[in-house]
C-alpha cells in the first residue's frame, strides 16, 4: 500500500483545508475548534475537535470535507464534545491507494475514536457518512449510542436502480457509474474540477445556488489534488466489496437508535425506509425545501432535530 502524506514534519495542520485556512468561519469558530493529526489504523487523519461533554463524531461524504459542518458546530459543542473528521482520501488526511470499503473506513473511525479517548460515542453521518456509519454500527456493536444519517443510499442494501430510470432519478444518481470508472474519469475531470464537482452541487442542492459560492469552491480546490481526485473516487470504485459487506450485515437489524433524515428535493423518505430495513428503532425526518446538503442547506433545522435526539444521549452523560 502507497499513501500521498502530509510532511510528518507538521505537527500541528495550517492552512488550506484547516480551521485557519477556509473562508467564512462563523464568528468565534477558531475560538473553539482546532484541527489536529490523529494517527488511527495506521493512517493520519486530520480531525477539527471542540467542545465539552459526551463525544460526537461528524462524517460528511462526497465531496466534500469537514468544511461541511462549520454551520451546526458551534453550536453542538455546546453540549458535546465534537469530532468532525476528513476520513481516509479526504481533505488533509492521508491518501492511500486502497481501502475505501465500509468496512476498512469503520475500522479508521472507531480506531480514531478510540485513540481521541472516546470509545463510545454517538454520530451524525452524511452521505458516505451514511454508508460508513451504518457499517460501524453494524460490525462495531457497543461503540455507537445513537446514530443520526442523512441523505444516502446504502450500496447493497437499496436495490440497485434501472439502468434507463427516470430524468430525475438518473440526474441525482448518474455520478455513481461516472465515479466507478478507472482513470478516464481522472483524465475527464482534472483541470475541469470546477464544471464537474460545480455541476453536482448546482443539481444535487435544491436550488443552484443554495450552496455559496465560497463553499463550492473550498471543495472544487481540495480535489484540484490528484492524490484527492483518485481518493474520492475509490470510494465508488470500492462498491463492489462494500456491497458484499452490507448483505452480510443486513442478516441482523442494529437495535440502536436511528434518526434518518432526507432533504425534500433529493432522497425524500427514501432515507427512513432505507434504515428501516436495517435497523429496528428508527425515526424519519424529512426538511421541505433541502436538497442533498443537509448540513449546508438547513442547518437551524438539522440543529433542532439533533438536539432532540441526542438529549437522552447527553442526558446520560450528565
Amino acid at each position: 500500500m502507497t499513501a500521498h502524506t502530509t510532511p510528518s514534519s507538521v505537527a500541528t495542520p495550517t492552512g488550506f483545508g484547516s480551521v485557519t485556512g477556509v473562508p467564512n468561519l462563523p464568528e468565534g469558530f477558531t475560538g473553539t475548534f482546532r484541527s489536529r493529526f490523529v494517527t488511527a489504523n495506521g493512517l493520519r487523519l486530520h480531525v477539527v475537535t471542540g467542545g465539552q461533554g459526551p463525544a460526537l463524531l461528524l462524517l460528511g461524504g462526497w465531496p466534500q470535507t469537514w468544511y461541511a459542518w462549520r454551520f451546526v458546530m458551534p453550536a453542538l459543542a455546546r453540549d458535546f464534545s465534537v469530532v468532525a473528521v476528513d476520513p481516509r482520501g479526504v481533505g488533509l488526511s492521508d491518501k492511500p491507494d486502497i481501502g475505501y470499503d465500509s468496512a476498512t473506513l469503520a475500522t479508521d473511525l472507531v480506531a480514531l475514536m478510540e485513540e481521541l479517548g472516546h470509545p463510545r460515542f454517538a454520530m451524525v453521518g452524511h452521505d458516505i457518512g451514511m454508508w460508513t456509519g451504518y457499517a460501524m454500527a453494524a460490525d462495531h456493536p457497543g461503540r455507537i449510542e445513537r446514530l443520526a444519517v442523512a441523505e444516502a443510499i446504502i450500496p447493497g442494501i437499496s436495490p440497485s436502480p434501472p439502468l434507463l430510470g427516470s430524468r430525475r432519478l438518473s440526474d441525482l444518481l448518474w455520478h455513481f457509474t461516472f465515479n466507478r470508472a478507472h482513470e478516464v474519469n481522472e483524465r475527464l475531470v482534472q483541470g475541469r474540477e470546477e464544471i464537474y464537482f460545480g455541476h453536482q452541487f448546482a443539481t444535487k442542492a435544491a436550488t443552484p445556488t443554495s450552496i455559496p459560492d465560497y463553499a463550492v469552491q473550498v471543495y472544487v480546490d481540495t480535489l484540484r489534488d490528484p492524490h484527492a481526485l483518485r481518493a474520492s473516487f475509490d470510494y465508488y470504485r470500492a462498491i463492489d466489496e462494500t456491497i458484499e459487506q452490507s448483505r452480510r450485515r443486513r442478516q441482523r437489524k442494529i437495535t440502536i437508535p436511528v434518526l434518518a433524515i432526507g432533504g425534500a428535493t433529493a432522497c425524500g423518505d427514501g432515507v427512513e425506509v432505507e434504515m428501516r430495513s436495517v435497523a429496528e428503532d428508527v425515526t424519519g425526518l424529512v426538511i421541505p425545501d433541502c436538497g442533498h446538503y443537509v448540513p449546508e442547506e438547513a442547518p437551524e433545522i438539522l440543529l433542532d432535530a439533533l438536539t432532540r435526539f441526542l438529549a437522552p444521549y447527553k442526558n446520560a452523560a450528565a
